[in-house]
This record gives structure tokens, C-alpha cells and sequence, in this order.
């Protein structure tokens, strides 16, 4: 066997890398609450695509999750913080209010009170974005920094291929047949239902390990020098307000740092218009649920997992930053598929050819900017620095996105037009790839030796 494929299995036969998968399911599963179940929801009691649009502005929280990040990285629960740590308690924490959220809202109905229902859906985006800040920190810690370059690839394959297998493979699957036409259960029965599926995410969390212990936290040395209640508080306050963003951008500079957060910000933008308005599309264009359960989420989320480590397999082989640059080119090349769909119609065929198409170019972009973002969080302030980049990332996906409805009811509901437009999205983001790859090719000259930067 060759040693490359040797190093893929034995990276692969890693508990922590199970443990990656398992917690990503966790962080992707909410999205089928405030997501998809909400949106078929809406569209059978009679609701505009317009609405439909604009209600996914509840997932702008995850934009901004970055503000009480700190929180996460700093505050201690009381009782849970000594049983399983720092992050897993949040997580576990985080995911008892989202069971409580799904019972609230399975009790309003969108038709009669569509403002309660939305605050019911923001507030479960928002426990679900404070999920994500501990998850991604907890996986990033999981391993030590002696091992980022070569296990935090595979860890972020897997991680998103869980996000996949939450939202679409299991989550979704499961609550279209239970919604669809197999089951035919209402909607609201289907959120208290999907509450059992949440209970097996939390036990998933109660078996994780512990994760990988810093010697070099500057705070924790920093801690047992600090005994005055005054200096305490100055310098809990330094370091949850201050300390990680100020951090990130003398280490990285300011030029690199703007430049990554505003490729985050584009990167993704044509992909999150396009998956905002799909199930709205697979039903006008004549699929019906189950048949969306069916091709969507089982055969593509299941396709999903694969291409997720077939992606980490060509980011290790060739680079983050010329992957990115594929996969962004692939990708957006991916939604003229969808415009062929618009014309021809309901084929089954060309349904399964356009979903693995966009899948594995999906797959393959979110392994990029995972590993990427992972690269560039600090060690010291891990939760706080990866939600500051996911942030700027969701902000395109989810804010932006948002307006997808009513970019369709503009354009007359001409679905080919539409996806055209998504594929054209992608030029910003690829010309500042360019730009950041000289950039980062700088920086990481300036860091050899010091595992901060990403390979170029």
C-alpha cells in the first residue's frame, strides 16, 4: 500500500475522527428545524415563496454568533462544566433548549401566527449557533497542534459529511417520510417526533472524549498569577472582548485578515441562494416528498459522506488554497444543472446526476473552508476566532440568502434564470482567491516552523 493511502487509513481509524462525524451531525440537524421541515410546512398551509424566503432570515444569528462566542470560550455551567468540560457542556446545554424549542413550536401554527412561529425558529437558530461555536471548538481541540496539518483535513471532511448526514442523510430523510406521503404525519407531529432523534445526539455527546489539554494557554498560566478580584475582572474582560479578535488580527495581519474574511463572505453566496429556494423548486417542478426524501437527502446526503473524503484526500494531495479555487469553479458550475432541470422537467434521471454533481462539488468546497478557517483559529481562543470566520461565512449564506424568494417572484418565476444568476455569484469570491493566495503564500513564508498558516 502506498504510503499516502496508508496515512488516509490509519488518519481514518482515529476515535476522535468518529467523534467529528458524530458531533456533526449534531451542529447540521437543527438547520432541518428551521430549515426544510419549516419550509414545506409553510408551503402546504399556503404561504408566498416570498415568506418562505424571508422567514430564513431567522438563520442570520449564525452570522453574528461571533458577539457571545467569548461566553462559550470563557463561562463555566455550573454542575455540567465539571462532569464533561468546557465545550461539551455547552453543547449538551445547548441541545435540552433545542428539545424545548421544538415542542414550542410544534404547538403554533405558521398560517394563524406566523410572527410566533418565527420567533420560535429564531430561537432555535440561535441555540443551534451557539451549539456551533462549542462543536467547532471542541473539534479543533480534539487534536494536538503537532498533528493540525495532518489530521485537521480528514476531522473537517468528516465533520461537514456529518453536517450533511444531519441535515439531509438522517434529519432530513427522516422528517420528509414522516411528513410525506409514506408516514403522513402533520408537521407539528414531526418536530415532537424528531425530538427523540435529538435525545440520541445528546447521549452521542455524553460518550465523546475529553478533548486534547493546551500547555501553552497563555490564560491558564496567566490565571494562577491573578488573585485581586479588580485584576480578575479586567482581565476576564480583556479576554473575552478583546484578546480574540485583537489576537487573530496581529497574527495574521491586517491586510490577511480583511482578505479572509471577505472570501468567506462570497465564497459561498450562489450555493446558499440556490439551497434556500431547492425544495421550493423540486415541488413546483413536480417531485413530491417523498421522492425528494428519497433522491435529496438519502441518495445525496448519503453520497455526501463519500465525497467528503474524497475531497480531504485531494486538499491534502494539492493545497487548501488551489483546492478552494477548483472547488469554488466546480461548484458554482454545478447550478447550471439545476437550470437544465428547469427546463426539461421532472426527470428522475437528471435529478440524480445534478445532486451528485452539486454534492461532490459542495462537499468538496465546505472540506476546503473548514480546514481553512481551522488553520487560522487560534488555539487560545478557538470557539471566539472560528466564529468570527464562520459568522462572515453564514452571513452571505443566510442574510443574503434570504432574498431568494423574492429574487424568483421578481424574475417571474423563471427558475433557469434564477440558477444562472447563483452560478454568476461565484466571480467576486474566486478573484479574491486569487489576491489572498498571494497573501497567504507571504504569510506562510514569515510562519515556517510555527504550524499557524496553512499550506498554500
Amino acid at each position: 500500500m502506498q504510503p499516502r493511502a496508508v496515512h488516509f487509513v490509519e488518519s481514518l481509524s482515529d476515535r476522535r475522527m468518529a467523534v467529528a462525524f458524530l458531533i456533526g451531525i449534531s451542529s447540521g440537524f437543527p438547520w432541518v428545524l428551521h430549515g426544510s421541515v419549516l419550509t414545506l410546512w409553510m408551503q402546504a398551509e399556503g404561504l408566498s415563496r416570498s415568506a418562505i424566503g424571508y422567514i430564513g432570515v431567522v438563520a442570520t444569528i449564525y452570522s453574528i454568533n461571533w458577539v457571545w462566542a467569548p461566553l462559550v470560550d470563557q463561562f463555566r455551567i455550573p454542575l455540567l462544566h465539571r462532569m464533561f468540560g468546557q465545550y461539551r457542556s455547552w453543547i449538551l446545554l445547548c441541545q435540552a433548549l433545542l428539545i424545548l424549542l421544538m415542542w414550542l413550536i410544534s404547538s403554533a401554527n405558521p398560517a394563524d401566527s406566523l410572527l410566533l412561529v418565527g420567533l420560535y425558529a429564531l430561537g432555535i437558530s440561535s441555540i443551534s449557533a451557539t451549539q456551533d461555536v462549542a462543536i467547532d471548538a471542541y473539534r479543533v481541540k480534539l487534536f494536538a497542534r503537532s498533528e493540525m496539518d495532518e489530521k485537521i483535513p480528514y476531522a473537517s471532511a468528516l465533520a461537514g459529511a456529518g453536517w450533511q448526514t444531519g441535515f439531509t442523510f438522517l434529519g432530513g430523510t427522516l422528517a420528509l417520510l414522516l411528513g410525506g406521503e409514506t408516514f403522513g404525519f402533520s408537521w407539528p407531529e414531526v418536530y415532537r417526533l424528531l425530538t427523540l432523534f435529538m435525545l440520541a445526539l445528546m447521549l452521542i455527546v455524553v460518550l465523546s472524549p475529553p478533548p486534547c489539554a493546551d500547555d501553552d494557554d497563555p490564560r491558564a498560566q496567566a490565571g494562577a498569577a491573578q488573585s485581586d478580584s479588580a485584576a480578575r475582572q479586567y482581565r476576564w474582560l480583556r479576554e473575552t472582548l478583546i484578546d480574540p479578535f485583537g489576537e487573530f488580527f496581529q497574527r495574521c495581519g491586517l491586510q490577511l485578515a480583511v482578505g479572509i474574511l471577505l472570501f468567506l463572505f462570497s465564497f459561498r453566496l450562489g450555493e446558499a441562494m440556490l439551497g434556500r429556494m431547492s425544495l421550493i423548486f423540486y415541488v413546483e417542478l413536480g417531485f413530491s416528498n417523498d421522492e425528494i426524501a428519497l433522491y435529496r437527502n438519502f441518495l445525496g446526503g448519503g453520497m455526501t459522506i463519500v465525497f467528503s473524503l474524497i475531497g480531504a484526500f485531494i486538499n491534502t494531495r494539492f493545497g487548501i488554497v488551489r483546492g478552494m479555487l477548483v472547488g469554488g469553479i466546480a461548484m458554482a458550475a454545478s447550478n447550471l444543472l439545476y437550470a437544465v432541470m428547469a427546463e426539461v422537467g421532472p426527470a428522475p434521471w437528471l435529478f440524480v446526476v445534478t445532486l451528485l454533481v452539486d454534492n461532490f462539488t459542495a462537499a468538496f468546497a465546505t472540506v476546503c473552508a473548514v480546514s481553512f478557517i481551522s488553520y487560522f483559529a487560534s488555539r487560545t481562543y478557538t470557539g471566539t476566532q472560528f466564529a468570527l470566520m464562520t459568522s462572515i461565512s453564514n452571513f452571505g449564506r443566510t442574510t443574503l440568502a434570504a432574498g431568494s424568494g423574492a429574487i424568483v417572484d421578481g424574475l417571474g418565476g423563471n427558475w433557469a434564470l434564477f440558477f444562472v444568476l447563483t452560478t454568476l455569484m461565484v466571480i467576486p469570491a474566486l478573484i479574491i482567491l486569487v489576491w489572498l493566495s498571494k497573501l497567504l503564500e507571504n504569510h506562510r513564508t514569515a510562519e515556517t516552523g510555527t504550524g499557524e498558516s496553512p499550506s498554500a
